[in-house]
């Protein structure tokens, strides 16, 4: 039944639909085009280093302005192919895409990872998630803590104000509009206190929406936190 239904339906490239010889894979000229990140990325917040990078080596803005979180992992810049496949999966429906993605994550993430570890994902307010009907970042957690030792727990964090898209604003105005939007979903207080948390997203740009999470879990007694996101916007605004 495989074999016939590789010959009806043959595996296409996950961003251009060129066939290829498995599933969920990416064909040669899409792979060529798809910047990962290599390496020793910026140990805070994943972005590539310029230079002669060391395991532990902070960017610049990173130096200047620290994080609430402790470490960053990010799997590929936000650009070329990542970018289409990430808009594919954020916005055209593609979920399927998830497994694969995630998967991407679980192994640039997995050394943050201790069965100790709450993973969960940057959260939607209600209104959007109604909208948009999933939240990308939750197929990603579901599937880096299915592949990994952490406990997911997807509604860990709520946002408790709607806010406006920050796609093409400067770091200290996207800081200004998440400020206190997120916290910790009262229910989970008692599981949080003591324990280190993961938090996932899709793209990571100034990394202001992810202090507002490390912050939310930090106050309600999270021992670290760390994140991880499929992609780093190449330069913050």
């Amino acid at each position: 039944m495989k074999t016939l239904a590789a010959l009806i339906y043959p595996p296409q490239c996950m961003n251009c639909d060129v066939h290829i010889d498995a599933d969920y894979g990416l064909c040669p000229t899409c792979w060529a085009q798809t910047d990962f990140i290599i390496d020793h990325p910026c140990e805070r917040c994943g972005r590539p280093l310029m230079g002669l990078a060391q395991e532990g080596d902070l960017c610049d803005d990173c130096l200047i302005t620290p994080h609430a979180w402790s470490k960053g992992r990010a799997v590929l810049q936000y650009a070329g192919v990542g970018r289409s496949l990430i808009l594919s999966f954020k916005h055209g429906d593609r979920t399927d895409l998830a497994p694969v993605l995630g998967d991407w994550i679980t192994k640039a993430a997995i050394s943050l990872i201790t069965p100790e570890t709450l993973i969960a994902p940057v959260p939607l307010h209600w209104a959007r998630l109604l909208r948009r009907r999933y939240n990308q970042s939750m197929l990603l957690s579901q599937r880096i803590a299915k592949k990994s030792c952490g406990q997911h727990i997807c509604n860990l964090l709520t946002r408790t104000r709607r806010t406006k898209s920050l796609d093409g604003l400067s770091g200290i105005a996207r800081r200004t509009i998440v400020e206190n939007v997120m916290r910790v979903t009262p229910k989970h207080h008692g599981k949080i206190e003591g324990r280190p948390v993961l938090i996932i997203d899709d793209v990571m740009t100034t990394g202001a929406t992810l202090d507002a999470c490390a912050q939310a879990c930090l106050s309600a007694g999270a021992s670290r936190v760390d994140v991880a996101v499929l992609a780093r916007v190449a330069r913050e605004r």
